[in-house]
């Protein structure tokens, strides 16, 4: 497959496995669109690793797949062939995204490829501790921790990203806040359901669920400051959608809801597209 095909077809997994991001990816200009589409192709690729649910997929061997992963990263050159045989026991139980990483890995832009490859790698090492630890958390450091390597340094990353393509200079404390915030209104929408199907909570001990909504609220704070240094439109425009979403959800979740309607989410996208 050549390179505009896959390209092609990259964008096609991207949107199966998540339209919430497809979206305002698609805002984006040529070059950074896809520098932010395989950022976000490999790092699914790495979730997908620590989410999957499959009892054959012990803890121990997520963590064995996830630090290898994240040694091959640091490297000069990708070695796919070192990286199938690292999911090589477990490839039956695995999606697409992830068994196709080193194609998205290779479509990185010049440029760009170390500040993805260290981000990449640094999430694969923080989830392979993670996922050793069976997920507990039990203090707001635990918690912090855990964020950080699963959304926040996907802020970092997007802002290095910004800054190297569009010379968009933003505040890194800020952007941890921005992509741990989202994560914060993933975990308080999915709370129940971590616990009664991975028996997991990430809420620290003695937290009612209403300190769990203060700290969400925190880092949409720190978000919605993360933008007023975003002034190249498509960029604004990629952040605007998720923040947006994000803060109509934990609205909705307040109110008892379990998550914004389809109508909703449609009608969110029509008004940043419009603002």
């Amino acid at each position: 497959m050549n390179e505009k095909a896959l390209l092609k077809d990259a964008m096609r997994v991207l949107k199966a496995t998540s339209r919430t991001f497809y979206i305002p990816i698609t805002f984006l200009q040529k070059e950074l669109k896809t520098a932010v589409a395989t950022a976000y192709l490999i790092m699914r690729a790495i979730d997908e690793i620590e989410d999957n649910e499959n009892p054959l997929v012990t803890k121990e061997i997520k963590h064995s797949i996830l630090s290898g992963v994240s040694t091959l990263l640091k490297e000069d050159a990708f070695n796919e062939e070192k990286y199938l045989q690292l999911v090589a026991p477990v490839k039956e139980y695995m999606p697409e995204v992830t068994l196709r990483l080193g194609d998205w890995i290779s479509l990185i832009p010049k440029g760009a490829e170390k500040i993805v490859h260290d981000a990449a790698s640094e999430m694969a090492e923080g989830m392979g501790k993670w996922a050793k630890a069976d997920f507990q958390v039990h203090t707001k450091e635990d918690l912090d921790e855990y964020t950080y390597y699963v959304a926040g340094l996907v802020g970092v990353m997007l802002s290095e990203l910004w800054e190297w393509n569009a010379g968009v200079k933003t505040d890194r404390e800020l952007a941890i806040g921005y992509g741990r915030g989202l994560q914060l209104v993933n975990i308080l929408r999915n709370q129940e359901e971590d616990m009664l199907e991975r028996g997991v909570s990430f809420v620290p001990d003695g937290w009612t669920r209403s300190d769990l909504f203060a700290y969400a609220e925190e880092n949409l704070e720190k978000a919605d400051r993360y933008m007023e240094d975003i002034h190249k439109r498509s960029i604004l425009l990629f952040c605007r959608l998720p923040l947006a979403l994000a803060h109509k959800t934990l609205k909705a979740l307040k109110e008892g809801k379990e998550k914004m309607t389809r109508e909703e989410v449609e009608q969110t996208v029509e008004e940043v597209q419009m603002d």
